[in-house]
């Protein structure tokens, strides 16, 4: 982590975020998509760390030394704590949650001038930078997600961390298919739903992607999951129902995205 990842990336989007931290079951639309957010929801920041070569441990010592310890300190809220079940793929991803962005600004500027961050900083950079890469998207939660619940969401399975991007003009399409239809069938077939994303719409391509996550036994159980939910006629007919509606499909090409995820030791999931 360097410096200026505390700094603020881009302004804050005029009414695009409400603040308060429980969730509701209204619903608007989002000016830029079409969609409907869920009002009265968290904003949520994921963070995706890129783990410079041979750092991976001094990296999850400075989280569990430190890190969470700041962040709790200055109200920020620790969702959870991931590494891909790919030993390949170096990354940390991470979800903190705030009452608001403006809430969150104030917040990450107060952890990034405590002392006790500096020091555990730069004594876990002594020999050299931790992260090479990181990004921060930011989002709320859909008006069909699930309410956001702590503990062990896996129960020491695995989290799949899925990603869509639409044709221009159809996410309002996509989510009324997942609302309608797509999660009630992925719990049908074993899979656990836990929270359904938009980014915020100051974010690029917001207007085009769902983010979201599930939770399985194992990636085999992913697998089985996907097979019989595939094969289920309720499911064809939904999907062919809903891209007869929006004149084609509703991802782009090469628009659908998963990585399987475990918890971290030091992650409030487990």
């Amino acid at each position: 982590m360097n410096r200026r990842e505390f700094l603020v990336s881009s302004s804050i989007a005029a009414g695009a975020l409400a603040a308060g931290g429980c969730a509701s079951h209204h619903s608007t639309p989002n000016p830029l998509t079409g969609s409907r957010a869920a009002v009265g929801t968290s904003v949520y920041e994921m963070r995706v760390y890129t783990i410079a070569p041979g750092k991976a441990e001094d990296l999850h010592n400075r989280f569990r030394n430190h890190t969470l310890r700041l962040f709790k300190r200055h109200g920020i809220d620790s969702v959870g704590y991931f590494m891909p079940t790919d030993p390949a793929d170096q990354r940390l991803f991470f979800l903190l949650r705030y009452p608001s962005r403006e809430a969150r600004e104030i917040r990450w500027k107060a952890f990034g001038a405590d002392p006790d961050w500096q020091v555990a900083y730069k004594a876990s950079e002594a020999n050299g930078g931790l992260v090479t890469k990181a990004e921060n998207p930011f989002f709320v939660r859909t008006d069909y997600s699930p309410a956001h619940r702590t503990g062990n969401i896996s129960k020491g399975g695995v989290l799949e961390l899925r990603t869509y991007t639409t044709p221009p003009g159809r996410l309002p399409n996509l989510d009324a298919r997942f609302r309608d239809h797509t999660i009630q069938l992925f719990a049908k077939h074993g899979m656990t739903n836990w929270l359904y994303f938009h980014k915020t719409p100051d974010q690029p391509e917001a207007d085009v992607n769902l983010t979201y996550f599930l939770a399985h036994a194992s990636q085999a159980a992913a697998k089985a999951s996907f097979a019989s939910f595939g094969a289920d006629p309720a499911w064809k007919a939904a999907r062919d129902a809903s891209e007869k509606n929006a004149g084609g499909s509703l991802t782009a090409p090469g628009g659908v995205k998963s990585v399987f995820l475990a918890a971290t030791d030091y992650s409030p999931t487990r």
